[in-house]
């Protein structure tokens, strides 16, 4: 076997690169409104004056900005090239961990390595009704976890559980919440792994459902504290929170992958490949098992303060599970040693997701790399902002900004590194996950409204209300604001 290791070291980088390549890198969108901003507050704590729980709060349970800002004080480099390092380092790590899973799974190094290439073509792929990518397009502390999880499940796999403890533990300090569905399902697999491989405890339920009355013994009150109605407003416009709305489709994709597994279980069974099986089981279970978690958390009106833990992520690491077993059983059965048909496989699975990401940045580079000026009208103005306003500058813009034509969902936070009040799209998912926060978040957002019909008078009520001294409009500007820059999309203007 020592022989292959450069052999599949380069597959690993090679993989990297084309899943980097396919999915394409913009820091600044979506989750980097906060991962990114906290990054920068960590190494300039003068950024940020105004309003920084927006991004501060969420980040309590986590050490990644500081992680990060740590590397950049330790190398000296930028904060773009260590995101963008980070960010093909995690994703290297992704890989390597399918791989390791493979290998134990399927002794066919073909089969290995088109569950991977499988798996780096569909980062982008959604996880049912989640609201999640396999893998986000920007440095996520989750990308990270989900990284060391999945290693972690190889370790197991290996018959070295003891080796997966210190690396969740590491994720936990990443990214808590992903990481308890990677403890629950390791523990799925250790148990499956198991001779027999439902170990005896499962079989005594009533003597361990006493014992768990020791459960509510833990401080648990603040889940029936009631909801506020900002809060609620809040949380009611994001619609993948409720698992009674999803849409049949997106039941069908929370269900799907554990009907295959069965059918995978079953047949592994039937052809003597016992470490599919188990594993199949260990997925199986744990779905079911949190489906169910799911259900109680989510049902009932008087734990709605559970909802923001959004149990059905654990979705997630299940569409990894189908991914790399469902490529690496095309490699077993149909690829195969066919150049013709790899080069049709790897063709069709990257060209695909590729497109879809072109359609879904239009308005922006499929790689935003350090350095590079951008054809991004919200970047350039971003960007000008960042080099040309005071530190403490606090700025108004349309709340729904990241919902414009070509803005691509690029967080002004992050991005332009100063302060503004709140937006109604990125910070509402914020406020879903700090209740705290939803009283400011209303007054700023509703203050707000009819961005698209402001004057002078309206700017210069933001000002006497909430102190800002900064627009981001659209070009002309209304009369009567005093403005520095513009393109032809976009002005920066002081209010009088």
């Amino acid at each position: 076997m020592r022989h292959y290791i450069p052999v599949n070291f380069l597959l690993t980088l090679l993989f990297t690169a084309l899943g980097l390549t396919v999915m394409g890198y913009h820091p600044g969108f979506e989750d980097d409104g906060v991962y990114l901003t906290a990054v920068n507050n960590n190494l300039n704590p003068a950024l940020y004056p105004h309003d920084p729980g927006f991004f501060r709060y969420q980040m309590q349970a986590s050490y990644f900005d500081n992680l990060v800002a740590g590397f950049v004080r330790w190398t000296g480099i930028s904060v773009a090239a260590t995101e963008l390092l980070w960010q093909f380092v995690s994703v290297a790590l992704i890989v390597f961990s399918c791989w390791m899973i493979a290998r134990r799974l399927f002794s066919d190094m073909r089969a290995q390595w088109a569950g991977v290439a499988l798996v780096t073509a569909m980062f982008t792929l959604p996880a049912a009704g989640t609201a999640l990518y396999l893998v986000d397009q920007h440095l996520h502390p989750r990308t990270i976890a989900t990284g060391l999880i999945l290693l972690a499940v190889s370790r197991i796999l290996a018959g070295k559980s003891w080796q997966a403890v210190p690396l969740l533990l590491l994720a936990t300090i990443l990214h808590p919440l992903m990481t308890a569905f990677g403890v629950s399902f390791c523990l799925f697999l250790v148990m499956a792994m198991l001779e027999p491989p439902l170990p005896l405890w499962l079989r005594r339920w009533p003597k361990f459902r006493q014992g768990s009355w020791a459960a509510a013994l833990i401080p648990l009150g603040w889940v029936f504290e009631p909801a506020t109605p900002a809060w609620r407003e809040a949380l009611g416009t994001r619609h993948y929170l409720f698992l009674y709305r999803w849409a049949w489709y997106e039941w069908l994709g929370a269900l799907a992958p554990l009907l295959l597994f069965w059918l995978l279980w079953r047949i592994a069974q039937k052809r003597g490949e016992m470490l599919l099986a188990r594993f199949a089981l260990a997925v199986i279970l744990y779905g079911v098992f949190q489906i169910v978690v799911a259900f109680v958390m989510l049902g009932f009106p008087a734990l709605i303060r559970l909802t923001p833990l959004q149990p059905m992520r654990f979705l997630h690491l299940i569409y990894f599970f189908l991914m790399l077993v469902g490529g690496c059983l095309l490699g077993k059965y149909l690829l195969k040693a066919s150049i013709w048909r790899w080069a049709v496989f790897l063709l069709v699975i990257n060209a695909g997701m590729f497109a879809s990401q072109r359609l879904q940045f239009s308005g922006s580079e499929h790689l935003e790399l350090p350095g590079r000026p951008s054809v991004n009208p919200w970047l350039q103005a971003f960007a000008w902002i960042r080099q040309n306003t005071p530190t403490d500058a606090y700025f108004a813009l349309d709340p729904e900004y990241m919902d414009a034509p070509d803005e691509d969902y690029h967080s002004f936070r992050a991005l332009a590194e100063r302060s503004q009040l709140a937006d109604s799209i990125k910070d509402t998912a914020v406020v879903t996950q700090i209740p705290e926060l939803a009283e400011v978040w209303k007054r700023q957002v509703h203050a707000q409204k009819g961005w698209a019909r402001f004057q002078l008078a309206d700017f210069e009520r933001l000002k006497a209300e909430f102190g800002v001294s900064w627009v981001l409009v659209a070009y002309p500007q209304p009369k009567g604001l005093a403005c520095q820059w513009h393109n032809s999309v976009l002005t920066v203007c002081r209010i009088p």
